[in-house]
């Protein structure tokens, strides 16, 4: 072990750890947001079950080099303990096969958090319906939303087996703004407000049974694929500013995370269910910060700045 490595486990033996003893399972935790929230979730001292197509012997489609046994060290780097479980989520017979094995190695699931997207190379921005490439629209929709269905449908049991369990949707926009604002594309817009939808319904049947459903969007987040695009990375993201100076106000993938650690800690979470949350919006509560020590609030600034046509200003919005 390296010193670097001996003071990171010591710097997190010593930060409180309130959810030591919980279980987690992030669904699509392989990058970007779903691997921001794994790491926090074990920064707060739980296990986490780490799932995802991409691993060291095998890539998905997307090519990339992030793998889930990389997001899993990084969890128990953060203090907590992560397990990498390979899961393709379209595939039921996997996912149920992983609900069995966190059932027989933990014996509960304490927050079922669903981030599977995979949609990036599928949709074209502004691309009417009847443009889009048909087959690419309808993967995006079953990579989005049928795989949340799957894994909620096979997790649950697991996680209504004790109380106050927590679910979360992740997705792209809160409820009010993506009701009167078009998504990109037909398949983009109806993906992601699919999964709002699905935190609703989630939160009329799990709420009776003592557990809770929350819909969750980062702002424009710094994933590695965003960072990639800019050609920029996390240390040099202010370069990016003079492409596009809105970028401003994006936030790490770890933001997020603090937003699920956070109602993941909460006992009263329950407040929320069957709501839409935002990370900027859950920093003001909660009181966490981004990496930076900042507290970047992206859909407000989204409504009153950017979409208002006025200058990149953040001022009194990080």
């Amino acid at each position: 072990m390296t010193h670097a490595q001996q003071d990171r486990q010591e710097g997190a033996a010593e930060r409180p750890a309130p959810l030591a003893g919980k279980v987690a399972l992030v669904a699509g935790a392989t990058r970007g947001a779903g691997r921001g929230v794994a790491v926090e979730l074990g920064a707060a001292g739980a296990t986490v079950y780490v799932t995802g197509r991409t691993t060291r012997t095998r890539r998905s489609e997307y090519d990339r080099a992030e793998t889930i046994e990389d997001a899993a060290d990084l969890v128990t780097a953060a203090g907590g303990r992560g397990i990498a479980v390979p899961t393709d989520h379209l595939e039921a017979g996997q996912v149920r096969a992983l609900v069995e094995r966190i059932d027989a190695e933990s014996g509960r699931l304490d927050v079922l958090v669903n981030d599977i997207w995979g949609g990036e190379q599928l949709f074209a921005w502004s691309s009417p319906v009847w443009e889009h490439d048909l087959d690419k629209g309808l993967r995006l929709l079953r990579l989005a939303v049928e795989t949340h269905a799957i894994t909620s449908h096979h997790a649950l049991p697991l996680l209504l087996r004790g109380p106050g369990g927590l679910v979360v949707e992740m997705t792209d926009g809160t409820a009010e703004y993506n009701a009167v604002h078009y998504r990109n594309s037909f398949f983009y817009d109806l993906a992601k407000s699919s999964v709002l939808r699905m935190a609703f319904s989630l939160g009329h049947e799990l709420g009776p049974r003592g557990a809770t459903a929350v819909a969750l969007t980062p702002g424009w987040m710094r994933s590695e694929i965003m960072l990639d695009a800019f050609g920029v990375t996390e240390s040099t993201w202010r370069d990016a500013l003079a492409a596009e100076p809105h970028f401003a106000i994006s936030e790490t993938p770890r933001y997020v995370g603090r937003a699920v650690a956070a109602l993941a800690a909460d006992p009263d979470v329950h407040r929320f269910n069957g709501t839409s949350l935002s990370s900027g919006g859950l920093a003001r509560l909660y009181g966490f910060t981004d990496l930076d020590g900042s507290r970047p609030d992206a859909w407000r600034y989204l409504v009153e700045v950017q979409d208002a046509g006025k200058p990149a200003d953040v001022t009194g919005y990080r």
